[in-house]
């Protein structure tokens, strides 16, 4: 049995700075909306909680009647919630007088296509030492992974669930890591100033036994066939994952994605840093979107903040973004195009050339290329410097031509089509039903753009086209991907239009430093300054989940704030872990070479995947 020393979670630097309301407890949500009413007038006392926080709709319902709810808000006409965007939870135990006095409450975010609609459901379990819950992949086979995740992080178990196994963590793991009686490590590391004090003996020490565990067959594959591995060395899995691939020959019969090696725990890191430096770890989930990372999880706290942004800051964020995505966009053609056609190493010397065009701009803004950190909480970090605008729109006269070669290059060469064009299928029905994002739902025809439908940083103020296609296929994802850098530097370019001029983060000296001019003239400035480099800000008690269209779907930040400086619960829902998913539908009664046309389709960095 693993242990550990006891956790204490200091919730400020200087301990006489403390607010003695913290913990505190996320609010009811108050009001109603239609959905709420109409879900309260089916189920009645089954629901323990509904209304609206933090400007969306959140019900909160008992665990013998969640199963029920998930039917009714999916199949019922007037409110269609057909996709579960995200399975997550939080473990109340270190917060005062937890509802009902229940431990763990299990979070899910649904979304209507068709009607623009998101709800959050929250589901209390009334047992704190076994929690268990009703699967929901009878509704929505997308709860499959997710569901997974909760069971592995947090130890709560999915009744009825068709694969209950560990996703991320190995399976002899002695504990659950996201529970808030596990510390931050494996073993908290001690401060001394005496390298001889009793606290050093067991540091750097082997936290777990080190043998390897050899892997079982996954569950659904045949030892009559041939089952091989595929990574997590390969190259073409675009990082470290293993692929368990059963073969009748060379046609694919399963397919089974064993995840969790590069595992790096963002969220449990980012339950024990300051809202205002976790940013900077943000940028290391999906490394090739460091912008559109630092950009969801910045509004997902100022959503909660209440807090208003510059225009011009609210500009800047546009131009990174789209600048992220073109960016973001050219590495996965010219690597999907290494992968699988002859002429991927003149692409991939081609679209790096215009990538390390934008990663020049990053540098100007920020001093860096990848990992970036430049969107902060309340802004940006700094201006654009003089030279930017000039060098962004040279790049822009020059990056529809470029395009035009990439495509002259790919789109009717017989080599591209013929591992393209019927691979990987995906019905309609199959990406709302998987949960799937971004190009993989626009891919098989579902019309849906965050940025369009429910915007955010001002893009309803953006003329362009959201680009779908109806033939489900990787051919489909490759016409999107293409289609929307086009669009990007459309937005772009009105973007540079409509910069205006006026400061470029909050004046809100709650949340941003005040200038340095303002120290020597103001108290007041100072005691803000000292405050927030001690402390960092407070975020009111409550809850909040804030998505954006990032470059590979939907990233989305569900955030359980107690009313301190650091995040109580911090969940991450990544484009790229959820995509995954399809893989195995993807791959099925293909060929083995099709498994690499088809990661390379769904676009994934396991930085985001391995969260």
């Amino acid at each position: 049995m693993l242990k550990v020393s006891p956790i204490h979670r200091q919730y400020e630097v200087l301990p006489s700075l403390n607010d003695p309301s913290i913990p505190a407890m996320a609010p009811m949500p108050a009001g109603e909306t239609a959905d709420t009413q109409r879900i309260v007038e089916r189920f009645g006392d089954g629901i323990l909680a509904a209304g609206v926080h933090n400007g969306q709709q959140i019900v909160y319902v008992q665990p013998d009647q969640l199963l029920n709810l998930a039917k009714f808000l999916k199949e019922d006409a007037e409110l269609a919630y057909e996709a579960l965007i995200d399975v997550s939870a939080v473990d109340c135990s270190k917060l005062p007088q937890p509802l009902n006095g229940r431990r763990f409450q299990t979070v899910y975010q649904l979304r209507s296509y068709a009607r623009k609609q998101h709800i959050t459901v929250i589901c209390p379990l009334e047992n704190d030492e076994e929690p268990q819950v009703d699967s929901l992949t009878s509704v929505y086979q997308g709860a499959n992974w997710p569901e997974r995740e909760v069971l592995d992080l947090m130890g709560i178990t999915f009744v009825n669930h068709p694969d209950p196994r560990r996703i991320l963590m190995p399976a002899h793991w002695p504990n659950h890591p996201l529970r808030k009686d596990m510390p931050l490590g494996g073993e908290e590391v001690p401060f001394s100033f005496t390298w001889g004090d009793p606290e050093f003996e067991t540091l750097g020490k082997q936290v777990l036994p080190a043998e390897s565990v050899p892997p079982e067959v996954p569950p659904g594959m045949s030892r009559e066939n041939m089952i091989i591995n595929m990574g997590p060395h390969h190259p073409s899995t675009h990082g470290v994952l293993r692929l368990a691939v059963e073969l009748d020959g060379e046609t694919v019969i399963n397919v089974d994605a064993d995840l969790g090696y590069l595992h790096s725990g963002f969220e449990k890191t980012g339950e024990n840093k300051r809202y205002k430096d976790f940013v900077y770890y943000t940028d290391r989930m999906d490394y090739l979107s460091s912008m559109n990372n630092n950009l969801g999880y910045v509004l997902a706290v100022e959503k909660m903040l209440g807090l208003e942004i510059p225009e011009r800051a609210q500009v800047i964020r546009v131009i990174m973004s789209e600048l992220q995505r073109i960016s973001s966009h050219l590495f996965w053609l010219s690597t999907h195009a290494l992968d699988v056609c002859g002429t991927g190493m003149s692409l991939l010397m081609y679209a790096t050339r215009e990538r390390e065009r934008i990663l020049d701009l990053f540098e100007m803004v920020c001093g860096a290329r990848l990992t970036l950190s430049y969107i902060r909480v309340g802004g940006v970090w700094k201006d654009l410097p003089p030279a930017f605008l000039g060098n962004l729109r040279h790049l822009l006269e020059i990056l529809p031509a470029a395009f035009d070669d990439y495509e002259a290059m790919l789109t009717d060469a017989p080599i591209w089509r013929e591992r393209l064009e019927g691979i990987g299928h995906l019905s309609r029905e199959d990406v709302i039903n998987m949960g799937l994002t971004g190009p993989m739902l626009r891919g098989s025809g579902v019309d849906w753009d965050m940025r369009r439908d429910v915007p955010y940083c001002g893009y309803e103020n953006y003329e362009f086209d959201v680009p779908v296609r109806t033939a489900g296929d990787c051919y489909a994802r490759y016409e999107v991907r293409m289609a929307e850098m086009r669009q990007s530097v459309r937005i772009l370019n009105q973007a540079i239009a409509r910069l205006p001029e006026g400061p470029y983060k909050t004046e809100d000296r709650k949340v941003s430093l005040p200038p340095r001019a303002e120290l020597d003239v103001s108290m007041e400035a100072l005691i803000h300054h000292f405050k927030l480099v001690t402390e960092g800000f407070h975020v009111p008690a409550g809850l909040g989940y804030h998505g954006i269209e990032a470059s590979k779907g939907e990233l989305g930040f569900f955030i359980y704030s107690d009313g301190s400086g650091v995040p109580y619960r911090l969940h991450v829902h990544g484009p790229s872990f959820n995509n995954l998913f399809a893989i195995a539908k993807m791959c099925k009664h293909h060929m083995l070479a099709d498994i690499v046309t088809n990661i390379g389709s769904i676009d994934i960095v396991l930085g985001e995947v391995d969260r």
